[in-house]
């Protein structure tokens, strides 16, 4: 019986990571994210399954982040009803994400009913739905089967998977599944989101046991990173800029692990005396709850963090300038405010939540910093901003961009392409057989396929969405 893989999702694209495999006739399916871009293109793919949910088996996902893991509630609406495997900060971190997401879903879909229904008869028109609601979020935790590192687990007759740290979020695992029994049985290893060495709290990327084959993503592809120490140069650099100019600098930033991770490194920075006293503002819910997540998993900490604060019994994600907002008429104050300040926000391509009411209030702000730390996929506003548009458009209105746009890729939790050719020489480069690229555009995955042709990786192949390939 043969084996086979089917990406449809994250196939020449950086979000809704979905990997279907089959396996000795088992179906099992490799993250289930959601898909972030154009309104009518990501309703239509998150809302339409290509294939059937009821007959998968189980569910294995590589960590927390929205588009790896923000459309299981509606896979088990749909009729999954297997076990989602992860590690245990992965499905904290998962109910975060996806509570977050019904909750901004029913405002979302309330703005667009009103909308719809001015200058009309409000009796005629159709409310639009969320994709899912909490109650939707809660049966799909039910789903949910915690494993460690480390520890094999059966995913399928015949099928066993375990679990390695990808260095990427906490809890962010490798893949490696087994098919069949025995030291040689065929086995297939699956990155999710491929962390970097040296990185700010937690531990650098583990290598695999061999693989004949390898689901690799690819979204620095095409690109180097700065060295950390250059990053930290230039977020202090802007830093004080803002606060010579009176200015604000506004930080998009994925609410798990990136706002960690900057307030980590301004809490570094302040304590080195680098930087002033100037306030720094976390205003996302989401990362208030997921800085709670990452204070109750010290196991996953690197030993420089340990060294840096847990040896002198310091938070690492606590400073007396540092303040966590919750309430919306906090945030809203923030707007209001004259004197210097950073504000770090998500959602972190700036697709909704309160940074795009941050970024309404001070875009056309010569004064302004607009500090873009993470990779921004095509068709969001975060994309338009890192392209230096002169015109966004938010909320529906147009706003000319005044403010700087300053862009620090060295704090990018995914691997570079020469990080990721470093990682997969520690595999089993004899054994192995296949290299399939997900999870990147176009560039960047033609520019990695060559690096690794080049570096002696036997089959290097692009997959495309929706196009079955053979493990051969």
């Amino acid at each position: 019986m043969g084996n086979t893989l089917c990406s449809w999702g994250a196939a020449g694209e950086v979000t809704g990571s979905k990997h279907l495999l089959e396996l000795e006739g088992r179906q099992i399916v490799l993250d289930c994210g959601m898909f972030q871009g154009k309104r009518k293109e990501a309703r239509e793919k998150n809302e339409n399954f290509p294939f059937d949910p009821s007959a998968v088996e189980s569910l294995i996902l590589s960590h927390g982040h929205f588009d790896h893991t923000g459309a299981i509630p509606i896979i088990v609406k749909k009729g999954f009803a297997g076990n989602v495997y992860c590690t245990p900060a992965t499905r904290e971190i998962s109910s975060l994400v996806m509570m977050d997401s019904a909750h901004l879903q029913a405002k979302d879909a309330e703005y667009v009913t009103k909308k719809r229904a001015k200058g009309e008869d409000q009796e005629a028109v159709v409310p639009v739905e969320p994709l899912y609601t909490e109650q939707d979020v809660v049966a799909g935790l039910s789903c949910f089967m915690t494993v460690s590192y480390h520890r094999e687990f059966p995913v399928g007759d015949g099928i066993r998977a375990s679990f390695y740290d990808a260095g990427h979020i906490l809890g962010s695992a490798l893949t490696r599944l087994t098919i069949g029994k025995g030291p040689n049985a065929p086995a297939l290893g699956f990155t999710g989101d491929l962390g970097r060495t040296r990185m700010a709290i937690i531990r650098d990327p583990e290598a695999l046991p061999p693989v004949d084959w390898l689901i690799c993503e690819s979204t620095y592809g095409n690109r180097r990173h700065d060295p950390i120490t250059r990053a930290m140069d230039e977020l202090a650099e802007v830093v004080n800029q803002v606060w010579e100019r009176r200015g604000k600098l506004i930080i998009p930033a994925f609410a798990v692990e990136r706002t960690q991770e900057l307030v980590y490194y301004l809490h570094l920075l302040r304590d080195q005396n680098r930087i002033p006293e100037i306030p720094v503002f976390v205003d996302s819910p989401m990362a208030v709850n997921a800085t709670s997540v990452f204070r109750t998993h010290p196991e996953c900490y690197d030993q420089e963090t340990r060294q840096a604060f847990l040896d002198h019994h310091q938070n690492p994600f606590g400073f007396e300038t540092l303040r966590f907002v919750s309430s919306t008429e906090e945030s809203k104050r923030l707007n209001k405010r004259s004197e210097p300040c950073v504000i770090i926000s998500s959602s972190g391509m700036c697709e909704g939540g309160r940074i795009l009411h941050h970024l309404a209030n001070n875009v056309s702000n010569p004064n302004t910093v607009i500090l873009i730390v993470g990779f921004m996929a095509r068709n969001t506003l975060g994309r338009r901003l890192a392209d230096r548009e002169k015109e966004v458009k938010i909320f529906g209105q147009r706003y000319p961009v005044k403010a700087r746009v300053k862009i620090i890729n060295a704090f990018s939790a995914h691997a570079d392409y020469e990080e990721i050719k470093a990682w997969i020489n520690r595999l089993d480069r004899d054994r192995l057989k296949s290299v399939f690229l997900v999870h990147g555009e176009t560039e960047a995955q033609e520019n990695l396929k060559k690096v690794l042709l080049e570096d002696g990786v036997r089959r290097v192949e692009i997959l495309k969405y929706g196009e079955a390939v053979e493990l051969e």
